[in-house]
C-alpha cells in the first residue's frame, strides 16, 4: 500500500527533516521519514551480507596450518552468527514498515500510546514504549529468577 501516500510524501521532505515534537504525532513527513529510514537500514544490512558472503565463497581454500585453518573457522562462525542476527533485524524492520503501510506504526503494541520520536529514531523497529518496555524486561526478570 505504498501507493500515493508514500511518492506524495517522498516529494515534499527534505534530506535534512527530523521528526519534531510540535507537529502532528505519525503525519505524512514522519511515516516518511521512518519509512526511509528503515528501508535504508535494511538496504544497508543487505549489501553488508552480500559482501560477506562473497568474501565467505572466495575465502574457502585449504589451509595446511591447522591453527591458521581453526582461526579462519571460528572467523566464519563468528560471521554467520551475525548474519544470523541480521537476518532477525531484517524481519523486524519488515514488520515495521508493515505497521507503517497498516498505519500502526509508532504506537506502543501495549499501551496504544505514541511512542516517543527520540526513541523511534534511535530505535525505529521499537514496538513498546520505553515505560512498556523496562515493565516487559522487569517481568521478564522476575521470571528468569524464578
Amino acid at each position: 500500500m505504498q501507493g500515493r501516500a508514500g511518492m506524495k510524501a517522498e516529494s515534499f521532505l527534505p534530506n535534512d527533516y527530523h521528526p519534531a515534537e510540535d507537529e502532528p504525532f505519525m503525519n505524512d513527513r514522519q511515516t516518511e521519514y521512518f519509512r526511509r529510514k528503515l528501508t535504508d537500514w535494511k538496504n544497508s544490512i543487505l549489501e553488508e551480507s552480500a559482501l560477506t558472503i562473497e568474501g565467505m565463497q572466495e575465502g574457502t581454500r585449504n589451509i595446511p596450518d591447522i591453527s591458521d585453518r581453526a582461526s579462519e573457522e571460528t572467523d566464519r562462525a563468528l560471521e554467520l552468527r551475525t548474519r544470523d542476527r541480521e537476518r532477525k533485524l531484517i524481519s523486524k524492520i519488515d514488520a515495521a514498515l508493515r505497521r507503517i503501510d497498516e498505519g500502526e506504526y509508532g504506537y506502543c503494541e501495549d499501551t496504544g500510546e505514541p511512542i516517543s520520536l527520540k526513541r523511534l529514531d534511535a530505535r525505529p523497529i521499537a514496538t513498546l514504549s520505553l515505560e512498556a518496555q523496562e515493565r516487559h524486561e522487569r517481568r521478564e526478570k522476575v521470571h528468569r529468577d524464578d
